[in-house]
């Protein structure tokens, strides 16, 4: 059987130190992260773009899925059905080519919204759809917007920054 990627899931706030961890012991795994200018210049300037999640490339016949699960600081692969779940390469392909223009500044630049701002969705399931710029998300490219579904009722949905667009 050929490799195929997993869902890695760490312990909370540890996916850096399991991808190092993982290097040292030789493992095919990928920590999709983005590089941000935090508040307090102490903090990390790296952040996870999945927290809690990493991506594992492993031939499961060849190794078992056990040793992820008895990595420090990990908590074994994403299952179902008792089984773990692949995901596609390309998948992962499109996330880490996407975080590298991301962290190389190589994405376009950001809108700067207002709070109650009117937007439009572009992208993704909720593409056409209007809603309020609610806010911009500490440390990331992704943005909080005000979303009006059944009876005019607002629900939080989070998007990354380049799936809006001010109101025409």
């Amino acid at each position: 059987m050929a490799s195929e990627w997993y869902v890695l899931r760490s312990k909370p706030h540890k996916e850096q130190a399991l991808w190092r961890l993982a290097q040292r012991w030789a493992l095919d795994v990928y920590y999709p992260h983005m590089r941000v200018e935090p508040v307090n210049p102490r903090s990390s300037h790296v952040r996870p773009y999945f927290p809690g999640y990493l991506f594992a490339r492993a031939d499961l016949e060849e190794t078992g899925s056990s040793v992820f699960r008895h990595l420090p600081m990990s908590m074994g692969l994403v299952e179902f059905g008792g089984q773990p779940a692949p995901v596609r390469a390309n998948l992962v392909e499109e996330i880490r080519s996407h975080l590298e223009a991301m962290n190389q500044g190589k994405l376009p630049p950001r809108r700067r919204f207002k709070q109650g701002d009117k937007v439009v969705i572009t992208k993704g399931v909720f593409d056409g759809y209007e809603a309020l710029f609610d806010s911009t998300l500490p440390g990331s490219a992704r943005v909080r917007v005000l979303l009006a579904v059944l009876g005019g009722q607002r629900v939080k949905a989070t998007l990354p920054t380049a799936d809006i667009e001010p109101m025409p």
